[in-house]
């Protein structure tokens, strides 16, 4: 979504007050030309079905539907929401709601998981990106043509309302069972900000809202004065959000007059983005950090670094989305969300994937290279010559195909047996932290009076650990689970991180975890 004004097609125009209007006006005309097109034939079935039907007819559903039909032949991004939607939409990245917080596209029918917000309920107990949500409440949601009502009707509810979901997950065999408590979604989009070393600052953005900017800004000016010299910065799992947010951010780095992104359409005025000179980090050294969930708006930073070489970007393939909507709204508060241009990169490469097979081959493409951990350097597309650009000091990058990192760190290889990886991945493992942090708050707080004081001090011993592996045998039904030194390391770290979360939300929890998260390992390595 941006914020930016283009101009809009006649014709387009034409049809979608066509398809939200249906006034009688419109009915009764008809065309005395013999020539046929296929706005004719719209108007002319609206036209039969009105006047020869044998029922009565639900003109609003009729319209909605068409719309989306004929949204569903352009490509995937260009999208129809009704009034809820809308509003639920624009609540995400500007407003607090209720529910359990998260992003989702229903592909294949089926509800997928695109993010969890942070602090929110979802990450809280450990849903990802990549989660397939099948069954609410004990009731099956795939395969019965679910709708986005119908899953906001399913998942949004009063603070304090308890949901349990079913998911199924790429890489984990059998369905997760999650227990969530609805709560109020926060807003902001910022979620960590901390030193990781004595000269090199972490912040991780989850989502470009209306206040990221100001967010980033305020870490930035706590950072700088702490020491910081360095950054990394990390948009994994980053969707994407308003371009004027991905746009002042990337203006800390560069230099005035260094090319942000160009935008370009068939129906609306070529644009270039500049930066202004005026960004307080443009002597740092930077790093960026992405996966196969960045996208849109974390491509577009991510590019602008990677083209003008201003830093070295981290991680696997981002998403690869390189078009850019307008929102346009109806009367009722519903709201199309077209696709007026693409976008490109400094060096001029648009790092759109291919969608020529259809929405659901389009998404299935990214699960399935999370399922197959297709970190691959090149992509289809890659190996074309068409494809190669140069970035400013003439290192070839690629288009077509999301941003390829200048590091790749594949995805963890699975090194230690089954029974670890489940019991790592059981609800239990957060609900015994969240009860452990409930039940031992006052000890634990006055032990550990800040996040700080918990980081560095609090210790998870052999006594918590095996309190823990004693309840997960009792839930799943099995014996206690023996695990070797750094299996029980990890299980040990994880558990602290998450009652650190309890304590201390993600001020805790970031600092903890990405001490064994080897994407950050890497990053720090010249750090």
């Amino acid at each position: 979504m941006n914020k930016l004004k283009f101009s809009f097609s006649s014709i387009l125009y034409t049809v979608m007050i066509f398809l939200l209007g249906m006034s009688v006006a419109f009915y009764f005309i008809k065309r005395q030309d013999t020539t046929p097109n296929a706005y004719d034939k719209l108007r002319d079935l609206i036209y039969y079905i009105d006047h020869y039907y044998v029922d009565s007819v639900n003109h609003e559903l009729l319209s909605e539907d068409a719309i989306r039909g004929i949204l569903e032949h352009l490509d995937p991004h260009s999208t129809y929401s009704d009034a809820e939607e809308n509003k639920t939409q624009s609540e995400l990245l500007e407003g607090a709601f209720e529910g359990i917080g998260v992003q989702f596209n229903i592909m294949n029918d089926t509800i997928m998981v695109i993010a969890a917000i942070a602090g929110g309920p979802s990450e809280k107990v450990g849903i990802k990106a990549g989660d397939r949500i099948i069954s609410v409440n004990d009731e099956s949601v795939a395969d019965i043509g679910i709708t986005n009502e119908k899953v906001f009707k399913l998942l949004r509810g009063k603070k304090g309302t308890l949901v349990k979901i079913g998911i199924l997950r790429p890489e984990i065999t059998g369905i997760l069972e999650f227990e969530l408590v609805r709560d109020v979604i926060p807003t902001h989009t910022l979620t960590s900000a901390y030193m990781i070393k004595k000269n090199t600052g972490y912040i991780k953005i989850d989502q470009f809202g209306a206040h990221t900017a100001e967010e980033f800004t305020d870490a930035l000016l706590k950072l700088i004065p702490m020491g910081m010299q360095k950054l990394i910065l990390d948009l994994r799992g980053n969707a994407g959000g308003y371009l004027d947010a991905a746009l002042k951010i990337t203006d800390h780095f560069l230099s005035e007059q260094e090319l942000i992104l160009s935008v370009k359409g068939l129906n609306t005025k070529p644009e270039k983005y500049y930066a202004s000179g005026n960004g307080i980090f443009k002597e740092g050294e930077l790093t960026v950090l992405i996966d196969e969930f960045s996208a849109s708006a974390s491509e577009i930073l991510a590019g602008a670094i990677q083209d003008n070489d201003r830093g070295t970007i981290i991680g696997r393939r981002s998403f690869g989305k390189g078009l850019v909507q307008r929102p346009f709204n109806f009367s009722d508060g519903s709201q199309v969300r077209l696709t007026v241009s693409r976008y490109y990169t400094p060096s001029g490469r648009c790092i759109q994937r291919d969608y020529n097979k259809g929405s659901v081959a389009y998404y299935e493409e990214m699960f399935q290279r999370i399922i197959n951990e297709d970190d691959s350097v090149t992509t289809v597309t890659d190996t074309v010559p068409e494809n190669e650009y140069r970035t400013k000091s003439g290192r070839i990058v690629y288009g077509g195909g999301g941003i390829t990192p200048d590091i790749i760190v594949p995805h963890e290889k699975r090194i230690h047996s089954d029974h670890f990886y489940k019991t790592l991945n059981h609800t239990m493992l957060i609900q015994f932290a969240f009860n452990y942090a409930n039940q031992n708050k006052i000890l634990l707080m006055n032990r550990y009076p800040s996040a700080e004081d918990f980081i560095k001090k609090m210790n998870v011993n052999d006594e918590i650990l095996k309190e823990y592996l004693q309840l997960y045998a009792r839930k799943s039904a099995q014996s206690i689970p023996i695990f070797n030194a750094e299996e029980s390391k990890i299980l040990c770290l994880w558990l602290k991180a998450f009652i650190g979360r309890n304590l201390f939300q993600d001020e805790a929890f970031y600092p903890i975890i990405n001490t064994i998260d080897e994407v950050i390992r890497e990053a720090s390595k010249d750090f």
